[in-house]
């Protein structure tokens, strides 16, 4: 029996869904540190900076005996997670190495001269989710942009994309509308890794961030590659394990989902699971006929999704208590399906089931706009809440930056 066991265990390792990557620590890791040598490091990372042993950065390069690591800094929600979404994060030290953290979401969203007095090369090591709005990627490129101007070295250990490597969806960021959640001219789906990004970002000087347009100045880059990751790739095929980088993307469906809700969240009616267990799976209200927005879902034959109905309780949010109706969606075929646009899609069913419960006008439109990085979705959209109307902006740019961003590809 024991025999069995293990001969079946050989053969699932063989599967697809259990290929060996190995991230950008664990490569670093089995090169001894080559790159870190005679170097003091800093270090931008969070719980997800783990390796396929669930052992953490921090703890990795604190522990290796010719690693220098001399500084934490803390993303949103902090280097040990310890801060919920939008809460500032503190400074200080860090309970178990005793280094000192700088909060990268307090007072400041950049390194400071100060903060990066006494560094020659800072780290980053954050799990990304493949989404333009995600605030892990504009602490990179804030981070790019004061290491390029203090000529400190950044080194990238690269983590998978749980889109994969060849989603592309969305409009480019237009002038007026950049910002944290907007921090780059690139799509809302980019199909990059992290690594790949900021190769892209680097050279091209597509960081714009915050304070608007100013001279680019290129840091000196280094990436440390996966291996094993190939661009066909979502994360559950990798074999590596999921630690939620963010307390709303606990599971890599949500991850996957993430793009395709979080829109959606933005217009307020209607609850997309977050608040329950299943955080940007869900589109639901009170007020919804489930059977009936499934059925009417089902009759536009969206390619590569399925709907199924959907009734519980947020325990957390403004329908805290509440019994919602709704639907729940999944993946069939994520290459095939319209990851990004899925949310417009419910939203026009919702209209043209329930009027009444129209979202416009809005009671505020910035967080919208700049999440999309334009304000033709929403005022475009909200006249007849048709996908019809807003498809070809939607789409309008991903083929060409598909081409741009092809040149700094690690992996096919």
């Amino acid at each position: 029996m024991k025999k069995l066991l293990i001969i079946g265990l050989t053969l699932l390792m063989g599967m697809p869904g259990w290929a060996q990557v190995l991230t950008g620590i664990e490569v670093l890791e089995q090169g001894g540190f080559e790159e870190l040598k005679g170097k003091r490091v800093g270090l931008v990372t969070n719980p997800s900076g783990v390796d396929r042993n669930l052992r953490s950065t921090i703890d990795i390069l604190f522990e290796a005996p010719e690693v220098d690591l001399v500084a934490l800094f803390g993303p949103e929600h902090g280097v040990r997670g310890d801060a919920y979404a939008g809460d500032h994060v503190e400074g200080g030290k860090d309970a178990k190495t005793g280094l000192p953290v700088y909060s990268l979401y307090g007072s400041t969203r950049e390194p400071t001269p100060a903060m990066l007095e006494g560094i020659d090369v800072m780290v980053y090591d954050i799990q990304d989710v493949g989404v333009r709005c995600y605030t892990f990627i504009s602490t990179l490129g804030l981070v790019m942009r004061a290491c390029a101007q203090a000529n400190v070295e950044v080194l990238v250990l690269d983590r998978p994309n749980p889109l994969g490597g060849n989603k592309v969806e969305g409009p480019l960021v237009q002038d007026g509308y950049y910002s944290f959640v907007s921090q780059f001219h690139i799509p809302f789906v980019y199909g990059l890794t992290v690594g790949e990004l900021a190769g892209l970002i680097n050279e091209e000087g597509l960081n714009k961030g915050q304070k608007g347009d100013k001279e680019h100045k290129k840091c000196c880059l280094n990436v440390i590659p996966m291996r094993g990751w190939n661009r066909w790739m979502l994360f559950r095929d990798t074999g590596l394990p999921w630690i939620l980088p963010s307390p709303n993307i606990p599971s890599m469906e949500s991850a996957l989902c993430y793009a395709s809700s979080g829109i959606c969240g933005e217009y307020g009616y209607l609850n997309t699971g977050v608040g329950y267990t299943i955080p940007f799976q869900t589109f639901a209200a009170e007020w919804i006929d489930a059977d009936a927005l499934k059925e009417r879902l089902d009759s536009y034959r969206l390619p590569g999704v399925a709907f199924r109905t959907i009734h519980y309780k947020p325990i957390s949010g403004s329908m805290t208590g509440k019994l919602i109706h709704g639907v729940q969606f999944f993946f069939t075929d994520y290459e095939a399906a319209p990851v990004s646009l899925l949310q417009f899609y419910v939203m026009q069913a919702v209209q043209e089931l329930w009027p009444s419960h129209n979202p416009y006008p809005l009671k505020s439109t910035r967080m919208l706009d700049i999440v999309c990085g334009t304000d033709y979705v929403r005022t475009t959209f909200g006249k007849r809440m048709k996908v019809a109307d807003i498809v070809d902006v939607w789409n309008k740019d991903t083929e060409s930056f598909k081409t741009l961003s092809q040149q700094y590809y690690l992996y096919r």
